[in-house]
């Protein structure tokens, strides 16, 4: 998107030198990558960072209200409710924008969902490391908000993830984090801060207190960094536990409280109103169906990562959902991605995903990094991109 350093970077560009880059990532965290990184990061001019960080700023001030909780006690599916939230609010926040050009002709975001959830934080700094060290990145753009170096943005990290506990007393939670996608990312969290990914099955009971096996030790819980989703539990109905997300009678903190998945989601959409956050309604809500029904798209509010989106929703779609549904969905205005990153045959699509963290005593969230993913499918998303290159998850640069 700044057209000098595209050029320069795409005249740099070959595929040799991209599977060097790929090959220096295998040789660091052996076996570790398990999902398609795009071959170019992204650049991002001033005039569009400014309105990405504008854009931040009016869904934090609805995150901040203080009644927000109150306005997303419905968010959590009944099942779902972790007890011991006791956080004001989230640690972790995750803003996914669309690139897309405005009415004028300029570049602008627009959201497409949000998370109060953790996302690729330890891996994002790496990948930036990696381009800059196999191609032509400028010294004045950077993939770093309030903090300087990679350096300062993981003390940040260690300092609301481990505080003053023994890095072995806090695990980072997952479901079989060996077979995850996104175990690059685990890796690198032990690496740089000492907590290890420990799976849901292996965490052990004793009264109240939660403990796991470490170098043939038994080590106490204190602390989880938590990484695991409801919805991938849904994928194992056999399993089998002695520790459950639902348990109340266990003394141990969390670092991403599991309700703030649900609280800060697609289900807090309808609540936003600004320019650079398109028309949301929940479906119970409606009493006539929008005209330009074409211009919308049916979301789940209660599944992920993309699953039962309907892209091409009709009156008949909407009719067949049960009054007793319908306040699971919402209906949102389509976003038209602007293809603005020029590949060597053609344009691609892209989204930014802005990185905040949320220490407890911090009165608003702090922006710190990114991610961005490549598209040419119809969405964003492993399965829509399949057999395209220049696609896939990067890392943006940002002009500031």
């Amino acid at each position: 998107m700044i057209q000098s350093v595209r050029h320069e970077y795409n005249a740099a560009f070959s595929p040799e030198r991209y599977q060097a880059f790929l090959d220096a990532i295998e040789h660091d965290l052996p076996g570790q990558l398990d999902f398609r990184v795009a071959e170019t990061p992204v650049f991002v001019p001033k005039q569009l960072t400014d309105k990405l960080r504008r854009a931040c700023d009016d869904i934090v001030d609805v995150i901040t209200r203080d009644d927000f909780k109150a306005l997303t006690d419905k968010a959590i599916p009944t099942g779902q409710l972790v007890p011991n939230e006791g956080d004001d609010h989230t640690q972790f926040l995750a803003v996914d924008f669309a690139v897309c050009r405005d009415e004028a002709g300029e570049l602008t975001p627009q959201l497409i969902e949000l998370q109060g959830f953790p996302s690729l934080y330890c891996f994002q700094p790496y990948l930036a490391g990696q381009f800059r060290a196999h191609f032509p990145i400028p010294d004045n753009l950077s993939h770093l908000f309030n903090v300087d170096t990679n350096e300062q943005y993981i003390d940040r990290l260690r300092e609301m993830i481990v505080g003053d506990l023994n890095p072995e007393e806090v695990i980072l939670l997952e479901i079989y984090p060996e077979k995850q996608k996104t175990r690059i990312d685990f890796a690198l969290t032990e690496q740089y801060l000492g907590v290890k990914a420990v799976c849901l099955t292996k965490i052990q009971k004793q009264g109240r207190q939660l403990v796991y096996e470490r170098d043939g030790r038994t080590v106490p819980i204190k602390r989880i960094y938590n990484r695991l989703i409801f919805d991938d539990l849904q994928n194992f109905p056999d399993l089998t536990t002695e520790f459950h997300l639902t348990d109340a009678d266990v003394d141990v903190e969390w670092v991403g409280h599991p309700n703030w998945f649900f609280r800060i989601s697609k289900y807090m959409l309808p609540l936003l109103d600004s320019p650079f956050v398109p028309a949301s309604h929940y479906l119970s809500d409606l009493t006539e169906y929008p005209a330009d029904l074409n211009n919308y798209v049916l979301k789940p509010l209660f599944s992920f990562a993309g699953s039962g989106v309907n892209l091409h929703v009709t009156p008949a779609d909407l009719d067949a959902i049960p009054e007793s549904q319908r306040h699971g969905y919402l209906l949102q205005r389509k976003v038209q991605y602007d293809p603005v990153i020029q590949s060597p045959d053609g344009q691609v699509k892209c989204e930014i995903r802005m990185l905040f963290i949320w220490p407890k005593t911090d009165p608003r969230p702090t922006l710190l990094t990114n991610l961005s993913r490549l598209s040419r499918g119809e969405m964003i998303g492993v399965r829509f991109n399949k057999d395209f290159d220049w696609v896939g998850g990067t890392v943006c640069f940002f002009e500031q």
